[in-house]
C-alpha cells in the first residue's frame, strides 16, 4: 500500500486528522501539536515568568508527554522552573516511581514522590479491601489530587500542570451531565486559597494524537491501565464517546466548549473554597479526602 502524503509537504504521512481532514506527516505533525499546546497556554495565560510549575507525572503516556512538551517550551528559560510529582497509590504490581523517576532524570528535572500510605497511613490496594473494588477510581481520584496539591504548595510551586488531554476533558463534561451534576457543569474555576492553579496545555488536543508525541519523543513510559479502572463510570464514558465520535468528530471539542461556556455565563452560588479543620487543605463544599479516610479508618479499628 503506497504511503499517503502529508496534506502540506508531500511527505509520507504519519497521522490522518478526521475533525481537520489532513494527513500529517512528523515534522508537521509536532508542529501543529506544539502549537495548539502553545495557543491553550497563552490563551488561558496559566504561565507566567517567575512560576515555578509543578508536573503532575505518573509515567503514562499523557504525563510524559507533557513533561517533555513543558521541558522543551520552558526548559531554557531562567525565570520560569520545572519539577515533577508522582504519587505512589500504594496499587501492587502497577506503580512504579522508577518510571517516572528515570523519565524526569533524563530530561534534567527535579523528580520528587508521596505515597498514600506515608501521608494518608492507608494504601489504595488496602481501601478497596476494606471498601470494596466499586468505587475504587473515586476514592483514588480524591486522594491523588489532594496529595498532589499539597505536594506541589509544600514545594513552592505556583502551579500545577496536568496531561489531561481532549478526550478526558469531554468526558468530564458528559459524566458530569449523566450525573446531572449541576454544581461541576456551572463551576466557575476561582481560585482558592491554598489551591494550586491547574495548567492543562493538551486541553484541546486529542488522546491519540498526545500518545503518538509521546511515542516521537519519550522512551520507557508506561502502558498498562490501573487494573481498577473498569470499574469507573469513566471507562463506559470513554466507549459510549469514542464511538459516537468516529461517527461525529467534532463531538469531543463541542462538549469541551459548552463545559467552558456553561462556566463562564453561570455565576453559581456556594462554591467558595475553605480551609479543612482537620487536614488543613482547601475544599469546595465537603472535604472528601477526610470523609473516605473516616470511613476506611473507622471500619478497621
Amino acid at each position: 500500500m503506497p504511503d499517503i502524503p502529508c496534506s502540506k509537504c508531500r511527505r509520507p504521512a504519519i497521522i490522518f486528522q478526521r475533525y481537520s481532514g489532513l494527513h500529517l506527516c512528523k515534522t508537521h505533525f509536532i508542529a501543529d501539536f506544539e502549537a495548539k499546546a502553545k495557543r491553550a497556554v497563552r490563551i488561558h495565560r496559566w504561565i507566567q515568568s517567575g512560576d515555578r510549575i509543578a508536573v503532575a507525572l505518573s509515567g503514562g503516556k499523557d504525563s510524559s508527554a507533557l513533561i517533555y512538551f513543558l521541558s522543551k517550551l520552558l526548559g531554557k528559560r531562567r525565570d520560569i522552573s520545572i519539577f515533577a510529582i508522582t504519587i505512589d497509590e500504594g496499587i501492587r504490581g502497577y506503580r512504579d516511581c522508577r518510571v517516572a523517576a528515570g523519565i524526569a532524570g533524563r530530561l534534567g528535572i527535579e523528580h520528587l514522590t508521596a505515597s498514600f500510605s506515608e501521608e494518608f497511613g492507608v494504601t489504595l490496594d488496602e481501601i478497596v479491601k476494606e471498601r470494596g473494588d466499586r468505587l475504587s477510581c473515586s476514592f483514588c481520584g480524591v486522594l491523588r489530587r489532594q496529595l498532589l496539591n499539597r505536594t506541589a504548595r509544600q514545594n513552592g510551586a505556583t502551579g500545577l500542570a496536568l496531561g489531561f488531554n481532549l478526550d478526558d476533558e469531554a468526558q468530564s463534561v458528559l459524566m458530569n451531565v449523566l450525573r446531572g451534576d449541576t454544581d461541576r457543569l456551572l463551576r466557575q474555576i476561582t481560585p482558592v486559597e491554598g489551591l494550586i492553579p491547574r495548567i492543562k496545555p493538551f486541553l484541546y488536543i486529542p488522546e491519540r494524537e498526545v500518545a503518538l508525541y509521546a511515542f516521537l519523543h519519550v522512551e520507557g513510559f508506561e502502558l498498562g491501565r490501573c487494573p481498577y479502572s473498569h470499574n469507573a463510570l469513566r471507562a463506559d464514558v470513554r466507549t459510549l464517546l469514542n464511538d459516537y465520535s468516529w461517527r461525529h468528530p467534532a463531538t469531543r471539542y463541542s462538549l469541551v466548549s459548552l463545559g467552558e461556556r456553561l462556566a463562564q455565563t453561570v455565576t453559581p452560588s456556594g462554591t467558595a473554597g475553605t480551609v479543612c479543620r482537620y487536614c488543613g487543605e482547601p475544599f469546595i463544599g465537603e472535604c472528601q479526602p477526610c470523609r473516605i479516610l473516616s470511613e476506611v479508618l473507622h471500619d478497621r479499628c
